[in-house]
């Protein structure tokens, strides 16, 4: 059966009744798609089929627009903005998607548009960022006049799907404007025979500004006989009054001429001035008089120009000219002189324009009754502006429960009323909700409902819900109002903190200042409030023998992780632990984590020579024959370093020498072999420095001072030539400091070996030596003095020095082993100076170590 409802178009003091027919939806050539459930408008009148149909589409449109409007006035709260007037255009009020938790590029997506009474563009929509700008610069005064505070109404429509939003954008007033005198030339005409104290009200200055930017204050120029007081009158205007200090004597001063400013109270403050011109008369000594000082009027706000509000009457007891009146409205702001008017002969008050009960409810008009001598009387008409009937559905909350918690099932929200203050159809109330939301509307007793949840909510899938109670009277056209509540999830604790990863590697560089942040860990949990409060901890380690915790520490506030001490690498390579994270609910929740902490290496230790030895009280003196080839093996330079990686890499290098060019160091290996042949010229004892230093950022370094000694025909094993070495050098095995330790355990054996087999040639030698001594020669020339050599590289290294005799009658090179003697290095260098023996003064002594 098809439902019937009744249309009331407004306009242009007419009333056109409609009734419409909700049916099917209409074919495509009536105007409207099939798929749009529009109703269709059915007109009853006697007219042929062409003319109902234009009708029909007509009424549908008037429909619509008043479906719009009321759409357009809902919301029970609205939205307020500020702005401050004579702001530049294209400013920023507020970002409207934020404020009505849409997403990005929901306004674009969902067709919005701000809309305002009269279609009036004050503000622009940026639907791509959400932005609400100003689309001009804003006039309070223009706008709202003296009404305040200024309020613009607007509503955001969302079309897609429908969806209506009220707003308010308040304009702020700042003092653009002085006080302006509407009459700035004033005339008053005064009876000589006023006394003193006789005040006479002047016309108030006009200032378009509200509240404290409004006027303040007027003051007069300096004068002898009057002066100015500041009145207020019931709404809250100031007007001027002028005040009789002293007598007038129109014989002596016939005419004044006085200055009135007026002062608001802006920053900075604004004046305007007017001139007053006062004329003192003879014996007009009565004013007109009203018959009441205060007159009340009722107008609907739907009267037309013209209407007729009052029609006010004051006497005058004066006769002949003294007693003729005129009316005139008086201290009357703009908006009451466009609003109004009076006769200034009958005293009748009529409406100049229309009235808005919406804008202005009531109006304080003064009037003014002069007699031709100057003398006035005043009253106070209060219009009052009475309502029609347009008054939409309202909502009341009796109780509202903002916070619900979660799991919880069919809970209260809500318990509200509703009413209308119409009546009939027009106060009959229909009230709903969105359908896609967890909550349904319960009617209890008569207009009152309750809103209570479909289910149980988790607040982790959504937290919050903006439901709006849309509230429909029965009327024609059907007038609405929306009422949006925003219920929040309360949270328990039914989430444990979560790492955002199962295990951290941390690295840090040794030798780190002691409380150094070297690294985070980060837990997250879904709970709100003290449930998603995470304190993190050090669990205790597996191993009791990890002194963790003067080791490291965890700030329980952010998981920030701290080194409690200087790590160092060679001691403590890496160490791991685990964390804990757990929440602050009841029972709270946890989870772990584990961190694995790697030392970085710190170029901190430079290279340690292992040979030759630099802490013993004798030098390490190396033996060299004068035949030895291009290449041959002086020594080698045996070094180590602590560290690991590049800082581990050394390389070798010759910083100084007795004789440039004889000798040079291999920068990989640190061996010293000789550059070229030597010959008769080279000196008999050379000193070379040699700089160890590793490839650490900074590098550090050793160096090592080697002593070579050059002797004629000394027996040298074989040594392989440089490129053998080399072959074998790599095919050696990789690791440096076994190859290094090895060499050394091999050198500390043949030394010892060594040291065996001379002490018994030594002791052999000494049984017949004294038999045997006036045989033993020595050649002529000096022989080199110290000899040193050293083993692992073909040569032998001792610990004693020995003297040598030569036998001389043999003809044999013969060596001939002597006594043992222990040598004094006490404050010995290195020259090339030959040690002399005391009991043998042509012997020659030298050391093989």
């Amino acid at each position: 059966m098809p439902q019937e409802n009744w249309v009331l178009c407004k306009g242009l003091r007419t009333r056109i009744f409609l009734r419409y027919l909700v049916e099917e939806p209409a074919s495509d050539t009536e105007g409207f798609t099939a798929q749009r459930n529009y109703p269709r408008l059915k007109l009853h009148r006697g007219r042929t089929m062409e003319s109902s149909r234009k009708l029909i589409c007509r009424q549908r449109q008037v429909l619509f627009f008043f479906l719009f409007l009321g759409l357009a006035q809902a919301g029970s709260e609205p939205r307020r903005y500020s702005v401050v007037e004579e702001t530049e255009g294209s400013s920023s009020v507020t970002n409207l998607a934020k404020d009505l938790g849409l997403g990005h590029g929901d306004l674009s997506r969902r067709g919005a548009r701000v809309i305002f009474k009269g279609n009036k563009l004050h503000l622009q929509l940026d639907q791509e960022t959400g932005d609400l700008l100003l689309n001009e610069k804003l006039d309070r005064e223009e706008l709202c006049g003296h009404t305040e505070p200024c309020v613009l109404r607007f509503q955001v429509l969302l079309e897609n799907p429908l969806e209506f939003f009220q707003a308010e954008l308040q304009v702020i007033d700042i003092n653009d404007h002085a006080p302006v005198f509407i009459d700035r030339d004033m005339l008053l005409k005064i009876p000589e025979s006023t006394s003193p104290g006789t005040t006479f009200p002047l016309k108030n200055a006009q200032d378009v500004d509200v509240g404290r930017n409004n006027i303040e204050n007027y003051i007069i120029s300096p004068n002898s006989y009057f002066r100015v007081i500041t009145r207020k009158r019931s709404d809250g205007k100031k007007y001027p009054e002028l005040v009789l200090d002293k007598v007038l004597d129109r014989e002596e001063e016939p005419d004044l001429r006085l200055t009135l400013t007026a002062h608001d109270g802006g920053s900075p403050p604004r004046s305007g001035t007017a001139q007053i011109y006062i004329e003192v008369v003879d014996i007009n000594d009565n004013a007109p008089e009203f018959e009441q000082p205060f007159f009340r009027v009722q107008i609907p706000e739907d009267s037309p120009v013209g209407f007729l509000i009052a029609n006010v009457s004051a006497t005058d007891i004066d006769t002949g000219v003294n007693g003729e009146i005129s009316y005139s409205l008086f201290q009357a702001s703009e908006e009451i002189s466009k609003t109004f008017e009076i006769s200034p002969m009958t005293g009748e008050i009529r409406l100049k324009k229309q009235l808005d009960f919406e804008t202005t409810q009531s109006y304080e008009v003064n009037i003014e009754a002069r007699d031709t001598g100057g003398l006035s009387g005043k009253c106070t008409v209060l219009i009052q502006v009475m309502d029609v009937n347009d008054n939409a559905p309202e909502v009341t909350m009796s109780a509202l429960t903002r916070q619900i918690p979660e799991n919880r099932p069919e809970t209260v929200v809500a318990v509200f009323s509703v009413s209308d203050l119409d009546s009939e159809e027009n106060g009959k109330i229909r009230c709903s909700i969105q359908d896609d939301l967890p909550f349904f509307l319960k009617s209890s007793t008569e207009n009152f409902y309750t809103l209570v949840t479909e289910r149980p909510l988790d607040r982790e899938t959504r937290g919050e819900y903006n439901v709006t109670i849309t509230v429909t009277d029965l009327g024609t056209p059907k007038l609405k109002k929306q009422h949006n509540i925003t219920v929040l999830v309360s949270d328990v604790n039914d989430n444990a903190p979560a790492f955002t990863q199962a295990s951290y590697t941390l690295r840090v560089r040794e030798n780190n200042s002691p409380a150094l942040h070297i690294g985070t860990v980060s837990a997250t949990d879904t709970d709100a409030g003290a449930n998603a409060q995470v304190t993190y901890s050090l669990l205790p380690p597996a191993d009791p023998h990890v002194p963790l915790a003067s080791l490291v520490s965890i700030n329980a506030d952010n998981g920030h992780l701290f080194a409690l001490r200087s790590l160092d690498y060679e001691a403590l390579r890496a160490f791991e632990f685990r964390v804990g994270a757990a929440d602050r609910g009841s029972p709270p929740l946890s989870s772990q984590a584990l961190v694995r902490v790697l030392v970085e290496d710190d170029n901190d230790n430079a290279p340690f020579v292992l040979y030759p030895l630099q802490n013993t009280s004798a030098p390490c003196t190396e033996l060299l024959p004068r035949a030895a080839e291009p290449g041959y093996l002086v020594t080698k330079v045996v070094a180590v370093d602590g560290d690991a990686g590049q800082n581990a890499w050394l390389s070798y290098q010759l910083l100084k020498a007795t004789e440039p060019g004889l000798f040079g160091v291999w920068a990989h290996n640190g061996e010293v072999r000789t550059a070229r042949p030597l010959s008769e010229r080279d000196a008999a004892r050379h000193r070379l420095l040699v700089l160890v230093k590793d490839n650490g950022e900074p590098p550090l370094s050793a160096s090592v001072t080697l002593h070579v000694l050059l002797v004629d025909g000394f027996s040298q094993p074989h040594l392989p030539p440089p490129e053998a070495e080399a072959e074998a050098a790599a095919a050696a095995p990789a690791d440096p400091l076994t190859v290094y330790l090895v060499v050394a355990l091999a050198s500390v054996s043949s030394l010892f070996l060594f040291s065996v087999l001379v002490f018994v040639a030594v002791r052999l030698c000494g049984r017949g030596g004294a038999a045997r001594a006036g045989r033993c020669s020595v050649p002529e020339g000096p022989f080199p003095g110290h000899l040193v050599d050293v083993s692992g590289t073909g040569t032998l290294s001792h610990s004693y020095q020995y003297e040598v005799c030569l036998m001389g009658d043999t003809g044999a090179s013969e060596f001939k082993f002597l006594k043992p003697t222990v040598p004094n290095f006490q404050g010995h260098s290195p020259g090339p100076e030959i040690e002399q023996i005391p009991n043998f003064s042509k012997d020659f002594a030298f050391s093989i170590k």
